[in-house]
């Protein structure tokens, strides 16, 4: 009988490990990517997130920082959640469980050229806001804040939906138990009275220019805090009404009206909203915290039903892209009409107003967006001849959670300013 030589079987043994360890490799990889993403390792902090948060001396003794100019730079941390943690995203912003095979975009975050702007910290946003009212009023990048701000939220406590109406659900409210806070949407595209267009109505818009909506402006003695945003709906055509009478209209061929643009009619809506809470505010002595979103690009290149509308992967690099055209023009129209409110807004108390600049911020993310992966999966059966894509509306998570950053650090500075003032 003959005995089997020990090196021989050992060589045997090794040469089935080479062959198929290729093979363990190949499917261990999707499985390691699918852990990586629904359960990040933590990272060891950023040069930026080791230094010591300021304290509220050092934050009332510095120069309030302005967070409109800066750049992206990379980020090993990543975003507070993901497309499971939170269960407020849109189906249309939930760009990972949609199949976005890319997840670089996850990984910047916004360097303000003078200051620092820290970390997202739900638990300091619920101390500072703790029994309090914050209403995000406005089109649907209203809504897409909201539902960053309340992911965001939702890794400390969760939110419980308590309320809920409109077509698509325009008009939610949420609870947080544990720190007593409100959040709710409304939908106002225009901020005033307005007529949607629709099949059974005008294929128009029609906007009363100095007619607050009250589907917002009623709920405003209970509002501790509003985050007001406009913009798209504008481009829409519409007729536009003022004293009762017909000011003009916006791309109306086929009416008797005189085109007059947007853009005044743009800065009316802001004027008159801002003035009905001023107005409101300053009488019932509760105060209140008002922010107005400057405008958001949309980043559309070619046609809008083809496959690449939207196709970058990475932020723009200082200088390769300006704010210019109808996006500046948009911008200029937040910024003049807040600065205006805060002179008339002087005279009361409890009255605090800031404009949260986030357009040039916003215009160097063309990664940002959905693209085709609005939908699940778009390319499951090949690309075809037609891809409707998102590239005005922004991923969840994704680069409009830094405008939700930047309400908190306002926020927190105001508290230091009062609290010395008191």
């Amino acid at each position: 009988m003959g005995v089997t030589s020990p090196l021989k079987g050992q060589s045997h043994s090794r040469s089935l490990t080479r062959k198929l360890l290729p093979y363990v490799l190949y499917a261990l990889l999707p499985i390691a990517v699918f852990r990586f993403y629904f359960h990040p390792f933590p990272f060891p902090l950023s040069t930026l997130d080791q230094l010591p948060h300021p304290n509220q001396e050092e934050i009332a003794n510095e120069t309030p920082c302005n967070y409109t100019y800066g750049r992206w730079v990379h980020d090993k941390m990543g975003p507070l959640y993901n497309g499971t943690t939170c269960g407020t995203i849109k189906e249309g912003q939930n760009c990972i469980t949609h199949g976005r095979p890319d997840l670089g975009y996850l990984y910047w975050r916004w360097q303000p050229s003078q200051c620092n702007l820290p970390r997202f910290d739900p638990n300091t946003f619920f101390n500072l806001l703790s029994n309090k009212h914050i209403a995000f009023v406005g089109d649907s990048m209203a809504r897409n804040q909201l539902e960053s701000l309340l992911c965001m939220l939702a890794t400390a406590s969760y939110p419980n939906l308590v309320y809920k109406n409109g077509e698509d659900n325009k008009f939610r409210r949420w609870h947080f138990a544990s720190h007593n806070i409100t959040v709710s949407v409304y939908w106002s595209p225009f901020l005033v009275k307005g007529v949607e267009k629709s099949k059974t109505g005008p294929d128009h818009n029609e906007l009363y220019v100095d007619v607050v909506d009250e589907r917002w402006g009623s709920d405003l003695e209970h509002i501790d805090m509003v985050v007001l945003s406009i913009g798209h709906w504008f481009l829409h055509p519409a007729v536009y009404y003022e004293g009762g009478s017909v000011l003009g209209c916006h791309y109306c061929p086929g009416l008797n009206h005189t085109e007059i643009g947007f853009y005044d009619v743009m800065r009316k809506a802001i004027k008159t909203a801002l003035k009905a809470i001023i107005e409101r505010k300053s009488t019932d002595g509760n105060g209140i915290d008002v922010f107005l979103t400057s405008f958001s690009p949309s980043h559309f290149e070619g046609e809008w039903d083809k496959a690449g509308a939207c196709p970058k992967t990475k932020p723009y690099e200082e200088g390769e892209k300006m704010v210019e055209g109808m996006d500046a023009d948009m911008r200029s129209i937040a910024i003049e009409e807040m600065e205006a409110a805060k002179v008339n807004a002087k005279q009361f108390k409890g009255l605090r107003l800031e404009t949260l600049d986030v357009t040039k911020l916003s215009l160097m993310r063309p990664d940002g967006h959905p693209g085709p992966y609005m939908y699940p999966f778009p390319f499951a059966n090949g690309v075809q001849e037609h891809v409707q894509n998102d590239c005005v509306h922004w991923c969840l998570p994704g680069p409009i959670d830094t405008w939700n950053q930047i309400v908190l650090e306002v926020i927190r500075r105001w508290s230091v300013v009062s609290k010395r003032e008191e």
